[in-house]
């Protein structure tokens, strides 16, 4: 899953990248409000964190800008806790949630990990599909209730999959939310890295659509 974190304060940007990081995301960063703006528009993103105080164009009018051109990805709108106000404007404005500075990490992977949910029809921290139980909180996945020894890589690309269950999945999108835009793997890195999968959770789970991209069924 790949996650946009704008936040103009380096400390914090970089605090929000490793929590998130750790907690199985692919995480970018923007420090400005025009750079999120075209990101968000021209990227494909899970989820957003958005500090709604940013330079060169502050966060609420990205967020109007991003909802104006359709652009549906969930929001979190990060705001000063005593700034009530600001928190129904981001609200209107079409953020999902909201969380106010100072904050605990904990709950704001939580929270991101709601959003991301839902989207793909999923209410509960575990999925299942078919045979596949998937716990994105512990980054622990079963297949037919046997463990599997998965990789940070390797979970990515399986939750991934699973999160869009029935859809075949295009080899760039699942790259870019395995690896990251900016990381340029081998030309047969991601057809290594799903025959390893396949080899752990079986051959069946993780299916081929030849010139088309993978799909789990659900």
């Amino acid at each position: 899953m790949r996650v946009l974190v704008v936040e103009d304060e380096r400390r914090i940007a970089d605090d929000l990248a490793g929590a998130l990081g750790r907690a199985g995301y692919v995480v970018e960063t923007s420090a400005d409000g025009e750079d999120a703006w075209f990101r968000g528009e021209t990227e494909a993103f899970d989820a957003i964190v958005l500090d709604l105080g940013l330079p060169r164009m502050d966060g609420l009018s990205v967020l109007r800008k991003w909802r104006a051109a359709g652009v549906a990805t969930p929001v979190l709108a990060l705001t000063a806790r005593s700034a009530w106000m600001e928190r129904v404007e981001g609200i209107d404005a079409g953020a999902d949630d909201y969380l106010g500075k100072p904050f605990h990490m904990p709950e704001l992977i939580a929270r991101v990990g709601a959003l991301t949910r839902r989207t793909g029809g999923y209410v509960a921290p575990v999925m299942e599909v078919g045979g596949l139980r998937i716990d994105v909180q512990r980054l622990q996945a079963t297949a037919e209730g046997r463990e599997l020894a998965l990789t940070p890589l390797e979970f990515r690309a399986l939750r991934y999959l699973a999160h869009h269950r029935g859809r075949v999945v295009p080899q760039t999108e699942l790259s870019e939310h395995v690896y990251g835009a900016d990381r340029e793997p081998g030309s047969n890195a991601l057809e290594v890295l799903i025959a390893r999968l396949r080899k752990k959770a079986g051959a069946e789970v993780v299916k081929t659509r030849r010139g088309f991209g993978y799909v789990v069924e659900g």
